[in-house]
């Protein structure tokens, strides 16, 4: 049977959606993404809402930010809510209005789109980020309602510091993450493996004759940056290395950089979650020696890792030693594409959904 498949995704981030479209018709599948915003990356878009009030914009984001300050403190919106699961709710009364404001410039356009392309038609629905379109969740309870499959997929903060929204989430036949601290905070929760074409990158086979070490933050209180940076800095004026912050390019030209790189640095401390994203996955496919900070629980999920494991008092001595060793840049870089292959390749990642949805009751 033919299975129509519906992503719900604020955008398009790293480019999963367009990979998970490719593969379910690729499996004979039909298969649609929505979002509210237009990729920051220029990923593909499919149906692109480009909704107002992306909060993903850089200012608009610290705006959010400074407000959830008064009500959570220092941390702000990053703080991490208390519960299993953490659940959603406004924060004081300047929050709630807002998002009914937000909410009624939305409805318009989603009651358009749903319309103009039958959204209500698919079999299954997977929700990216646990979220329906707006906060009283009308689409998904009329999906519940005519018996559609709901699968809610979460990343990273949208659970931590978000929380679950309590309606989908009772509703929900499946939830899955990619972040292994999410299994944690949630009762109910499967783990995929963060779906890439990991063919698309012939693996590093040569080190640049001066060493080069990149790094590419999309947030830097997330990834730990100003320790990377001052860590990097200090080398290149003792060593002689080279160091690329890539920030704020195309993804095009992101991906170019990194790849002239013999050592990336994807991350220290766990602020954006435990041990690693897409960042990783991209320099491993590239077959690129890949430095990240992995804590006990994440080494005991993932014991055969290939990540060169730093934190922030062993950062600079590891780099100093491999530096220092060539022959040891090029082994883990080996071993990185092997890696990568096995656990995140689309066609292995793709199999394990499909396991999912038979559990589910979907006839694939």
């Amino acid at each position: 049977m033919r299975l129509k498949i519906l992503y719900i995704s604020p955008e398009n981030t790293v480019g999963t959606s367009t990979l998970w479209k490719k593969t379910h018709e690729s499996l004979g599948n039909a298969c649609r993404t929505v979002t509210f915003f237009k990729s920051p990356k220029n990923f593909d878009e499919d149906i692109c809402l480009n909704l107002p009030f992306n909060f993903t914009k850089p200012w608009l984001a610290r705006i959010r930010n400074s407000v959830y300050k008064l009500y959570r403190g220092d941390e702000g919106y990053f703080k991490p809510r208390k519960g299993f699961p953490p659940e959603w709710k406004p924060e004081g009364w300047f929050d709630a209005k807002f998002l009914k404001i937000k909410d009624w410039l939305w409805r318009p356009r989603v009651l358009a789109a749903i319309h103009k392309y039958k959204l209500y038609d698919f079999d299954v629905i997977h929700f990216e980020s646990g979220m329906d379109f707006v906060k009283d969740e009308f689409f998904v309870r009329k999906l519940k309602g005519l018996g559609k499959k709901i699968i809610c997929h979460y990343h990273g903060e949208d659970l931590r510091a978000r929380g679950v929204m309590p309606y989908i989430d009772s509703l929900s036949d499946l939830n899955l993450t990619n972040e292994v601290d999410l299994l944690e905070i949630h009762p109910n929760i499967e783990y995929l493996f963060l779906p890439f074409d990991t063919d698309q990158f012939i693996p590093k086979t040569e080190l640049n004759q001066t060493i080069r070490i990149a790094h590419a933050p999309t947030n830097r209180f997330y990834k730990g940056s100003d320790h990377v940076i001052s860590v990097c800095e200090k080398l290149v004026l003792e060593t002689g290395i080279e160091f690329d912050l890539i920030e704020n390019v195309p993804h095009s030209e992101a991906l170019k950089r990194k790849q002239k790189s013999d050592i990336f640095i994807d991350q220290i401390g766990d602020r954006g979650g435990w041990g690693y994203g897409m960042n990783s996955v991209e320099s491993l496919s590239m077959g690129i020696c890949t430095l990240t900070e992995i804590n006990e629980s994440y080494q005991t999920f993932i014991p055969g890792h290939p990540f060169v494991n730093v934190n922030h008092d062993t950062l600079e001595i590891k780099l100093k030693s491999l530096i220092n060793d060539r022959s040891k840049i090029t082994s883990f870089g080996m071993i990185a594409k092997q890696w990568v292959e096995k656990n995140h390749n689309i066609k292995q990642v793709s199999r394990k959904l499909y396991k999912y949805y038979r559990k589910i009751g979907l006839p694939v």
